[in-house]
């Protein structure tokens, strides 16, 4: 699946880097689709056998184009397992970006000395994981929190019940986060705590860096994001442009940056429409 290498003819220097998030960005589960007509549509992702993400048939075809003028980074807070199962148009992917950051994937595998370092930084920045996953475990219960999961040994996330969520749990769970490195946040039906070392935006650059060093991107390439979470908001903020959909975290939160363009439609036709707006940005391929 991940072939392409800096040396291919699919590999010539591009002038754009894409990094974008998956989950309510590009793909949807039906559930997030909020389309308010029928649209064709395609799996890209089943879990055990049954389909669970898609894209509009547009957006799909629109993906292989894109990857076409530009360096395509999937950059998702799935754990590496969870990002394996989604079959993203336009895949082999030289690098992608999960675990919010904590993991970079180099032709599908995961990058120890990234990973070495990430590890270190957690370490020297605040609380440990086992001590901020114990005191989460001791403030919830099963009448809200229906799992809680540790995501690729760096951070932990719960499945909530949205509407049984106590009022404050969250800003309170957060205020006790940011005084030990960490932070909270909502999206959808999970609360994930994240170490503040672990960030979308820090993998994005070195993943341009390297792109650059091997000849892969153009010196002056433009950096385009996307996303719809709190997460999301540095990696948007760090791109010379970024687009959000007009649902999702930051859609609540009304937020916003000089760079920014919001979609006119929400849910999987705000994904199509992403797609578009990054290939209009896109300039062709150089020699």
């Amino acid at each position: 699946m991940y072939l392409r290498r800096p040396g291919d003819a699919d590999a010539q220097r591009r002038q754009t880097l894409v990094a974008t998030d998956l989950d309510r960005t590009m793909i949807y589960s039906r559930n997030a689709f909020s389309a308010t007509a029928e649209v064709p549509t395609v799996c890209v992702e089943h879990l055990e056998g049954a389909p669970l993400s898609f894209m509009t048939t547009a957006a799909a075809l629109r993906m292989h184009t894109l990857t076409q003028p530009a360096a395509v980074i999937p950059t998702t807070t799935r754990t590496i397992k969870q990002f394996g199962r989604i079959q993203l148009p336009g895949a082999p992917w030289r690098y992608a970006i999960t675990s919010n950051g904590g993991n970079i994937l180099v032709d599908g595998v995961p990058d120890m000395r990234w990973r070495i370092d990430i590890d270190a930084q957690v370490r020297a920045s605040g609380a440990t994981l086992s001590e901020v996953s114990a005191e989460l475990r001791a403030r919830i219960d099963d009448s809200w929190a229906t799992k809680f999961r540790i995501a690729d040994h760096l951070f932990c996330y719960l499945v909530v019940k949205p509407k049984l969520v106590p009022e404050d749990f969250l800003a309170e769970w957060d205020s006790w986060c940011q005084a030990r490195g960490w932070s909270a946040s909502q999206q959808g039906r999970k609360i994930y705590t994240m170490p503040k070392a672990v960030c979308k935006s820090h993998a994005v650059a070195e993943v341009r860096r390297r792109l650059l060093e091997s000849g892969e991107l153009s010196r002056d390439a433009k950096t385009l994001a996307a996303g719809d979470g709190a997460l999301d908001a540095e990696m948007l903020r760090a791109a010379d442009s970024a687009i959000r959909p007009r649902h999702g975290e930051l859609e609540q939160l009304n937020w916003t940056s000089p760079n920014l363009t919001v979609t006119r439609s929400s849910g999987i036709l705000a994904g199509e429409e992403i797609i578009d707006w990054f290939i209009d940005a896109a300039p062709q391929l150089t020699d």
